[in-house]
């Protein structure tokens, strides 16, 4: 039996798109944006991707990376950027990753993933508020809360999340990979919302959505967030 034996997976990797190389001001933002939901960004595999108009010349990959380690992080490669900074990217100990939808250098595309399985129809409905520190899981189907979810609270569930009363907290559908889930609340006023890991943090109120009904859903890789 050989030692080990070598896959393509796929995994969801958070992005970290750059748009400044100022590592202060970067340190900062992340300061904020991990105090925010550090449960859910410890230890979070990381992506680093250049915007377009970021001086790449400037950006010292040695010390980011250091960075994000210091904050929990775990940075594991690059994703775009030119010649001379992918270059730089092997100092760093980071991945070359090829553009979204291109397999890296030297990698093998995977096989087609298989859809994650549909939920039970089965739902657990909790019939009072999430109160802040409270996790709640709905293993293999909906969850269904008959109340507000609080800030520092955080619900879980397989399938779908209903909520009727305010998102103040965290909310993870399709915690098992459906991106079919959704998030529905009577107002939303969320500090993370997750869709089968493509996750969005909260650090300012959405006017267009802030307290009001809305859902949440997965489009390819982008969360969508409608009023209703």
């Amino acid at each position: 039996m050989p030692a080990f034996e070598l896959k393509g997976s796929r995994f969801t990797l958070s992005v970290l798109n750059l748009r400044s190389s100022d590592l202060a001001a970067i340190d900062e933002r992340l300061a904020a944006v991990v105090a925010q939901a550090p449960d859910f960004l410890a230890q979070a595999p990381v992506v680093l991707e250049p915007a377009a108009e970021l001086d790449s010349d400037a950006l010292d990959l040695v010390a980011l990376t250091e960075l994000l380690r210091r904050h929990g992080l775990v940075p594991v490669g690059l994703r775009g950027g030119d010649e001379a900074l992918r270059q730089r990217a092997g100092l760093a100990g980071l991945a070359l990753l090829g553009d979204a939808g291109t397999p890296a250098r030297g990698s093998q595309t995977p096989p087609p993933s298989t859809p994650a399985a549909a939920p039970q129809t089965s739902a657990r409905v909790v019939d009072k508020p999430v109160r802040s520190g409270q996790q709640v899981y709905a293993e293999g189907g909906d969850l269904v809360v008959l109340g507000t979810v609080s800030t520092g609270a955080e619900v879980i569930a397989d399938g779908s999340i209903h909520i009727y009363g305010a998102l103040r907290g965290r909310a993870l559908a399709g915690a098992r990979g459906d991106e079919s889930a959704r998030i529905f609340c009577q107002a939303m006023e969320p500090e993370l919302v997750s869709i089968a890991g493509c996750y969005r943090l909260f650090e300012e109120p959405d006017p267009r959505t802030h307290g009001h009904t809305a859902q949440v859903r997965l489009d390819g890789e982008r969360l969508i967030i409608d009023a209703l």
